[in-house]
C-alpha cells in the first residue's frame, strides 16, 4: 500500500512556458514533454559559481514545479564552497560532488527520479545562453551538455 502522506507531484510545465533569459539571473526551463526521451532534461544560468548564493533560487523553482528535491550532484572543481548539504526553505538538500564537467547538475526529487540539467556558464551572453537553453529542452535532442556549450558559444 502507498503512503498516503507521502506527496505526490506529477504535474508538468506547460507547453507554453517561456521565462525570459537575462544577465544575472537564475533561470531554469525543464523539457516540457511528457516522455523525457532527451539528454537533458533542461538547463540552468546561474549568476555566479557561489552555490550557497545560487543554489536556493534553483530549489526553489524546482520544487514549485517537481515537488522537493532530496540531492543535487555538481562538480566540486565548478563551484566555491560546495558543501555536502545546505538547508533551503526548510528541507536539508544533500550536495553530492562528482569529477564529470562543469556542464550539468544531477536533480534527484525522489528514490530514482533524476533530472540532469545543463548548467549555462555565468559568463555567458544572453543570446548563447538562450540558444543553450533551447537546445537543452528541445524535445528528443541527444545533444550532450558540453557539446551544446560549444555550438552556442556559451563556454
Amino acid at each position: 500500500m502507498a503512503d498516503s502522506s507521502a506527496p505526490r507531484v506529477t504535474r508538468l510545465l506547460p507547453d507554453s512556458v517561456h521565462r525570459a533569459v537575462r544577465p544575472g539571473t537564475a533561470v531554469v526551463r525543464l523539457e516540457t514533454t511528457h516522455d523525457r526521451q532527451g539528454v537533458l532534461d533542461g538547463a540552468w544560468w546561474p549568476r555566479s559559481r557561489d552555490i550557497a548564493a545560487e543554489l536556493p533560487g534553483l530549489i526553489a523553482a524546482l520544487t514549485e514545479s517537481l515537488g522537493p528535491v532530496l540531492r543535487v550532484g555538481l562538480d566540486a572543481g565548478a563551484w566555491e564552497g560546495l558543501p555536502t548539504r545546505m538547508t533551503i526553505d526548510g528541507r536539508v538538500v544533500h550536495i553530492d560532488s562528482f569529477a564529470a564537467g562543469d556542464d550539468t547538475v544531477l536533480i534527484t526529487r525522489g528514490e530514482q527520479d533524476l533530472f540532469s540539467l545543463l548548467v549555462v556558464p555565468p559568463h555567458a551572453t544572453p543570446d548563447a545562453a538562450r540558444a543553450a537553453m533551447s537546445e537543452a529542452v528541445r524535445a528528443g535532442s541527444v545533444t550532450r551538455a558540453e557539446r551544446i556549450l560549444l555550438d552556442t558559444g556559451s563556454t
